[in-house]
């Protein structure tokens, strides 16, 4: 059916390209499929079709790097890096996502460039989203806030001073790969970033690597990860909607 309707809509562009006559316009409706109903979020909440993570009051759908509990603070409404006591990842593993997360660095400023309110969004467990304190401090810019981590440089710094929230709303693509194992597709991100646009269709080059040249190995669904890289960046109202 959509093939048909493709075929008609390219027959009836290229008669218009040489006639440019008007036609009957129900030719050009469709009625089918019905975009499901969703209520947007309201008041701080997520949509109604939304997988919520952490509502501010616990971490049942975290755990701890090696599965067992999550040990991280929660206080507040706000999950809190506990450092040196590992990353926590969801339980739910996801591909292709929307992901709303809000982040907050320390308000006591302590060091400068990566040791300035580190943290870090793993999607996939592979493809980290910068989480930095980049608001008055200097790095190399693919490793500042809204950066895809040695990748990615952010279109503009939009990041707010130290201890304000901030938001992430985050597109993310997941690759695809052949079944002998190839890439198909590179993996997509677009990032909102306080509302601005910081990632528009980034192709990744594959996973984040430290002190590698990222590249791509076949792999499945996976669970959002938050680092510990020492510093105590707190997070919340954290959803998530397959795509």
């Amino acid at each position: 059916m959509l093939l048909l309707m493709g075929l008609l809509m390219f027959s009836l562009a290229e008669a218009q390209q040489k006639e440019r006559k008007p036609i009957d316009p129900t030719l050009t409706e469709v009625w089918t499929p019905v975009p499901p109903k969703v209520t947007p979020a309201e008041n701080n909440a997520a949509p109604s079709d939304a997988i919520v993570l952490f509502d501010g009051k616990d971490l049942n759908e975290w755990t701890s790097q090696d599965g067992g509990l999550a040990k991280w603070t929660v206080e507040n409404g706000a999950l809190t890096v506990k450092p040196k006591t590992g990353v926590i990842r969801s339980k739910l593993k996801f591909s292709d996502i929307q992901l709303h997360i809000e982040w907050r660095s320390p308000s006591e400023i302590v060091g400068e460039g990566q040791g300035r309110g580190n943290s870090g969004i793993f999607l996939m467990e592979k493809y980290e989203l910068q989480v930095l304190d980049s608001y008055e401090s200097v790095t190399y810019s693919n490793g500042q806030a809204g950066s895809i981590y040695k990748q990615g440089i952010p279109l503009v710094n939009a990041t707010k001073a130290p201890g304000e929230w901030q938001t992430y709303d985050i597109i993310f693509m997941a690759p695809e790969f052949t079944e002998k194992g190839t890439l198909k597709t590179p993996a997509k991100i677009t990032v909102l970033h306080n509302g601005v646009l910081v990632q528009n269709g980034f192709e990744l080059r594959g996973p984040t690597e430290y002190n590698m040249i990222p590249m791509y190995e076949p792999h499945g669904k996976g669970s959002i990860v938050l680092q510990d890289h020492g510093n105590p960046v707190s997070f919340r109202n954290i959803w998530v909607r397959e795509l």
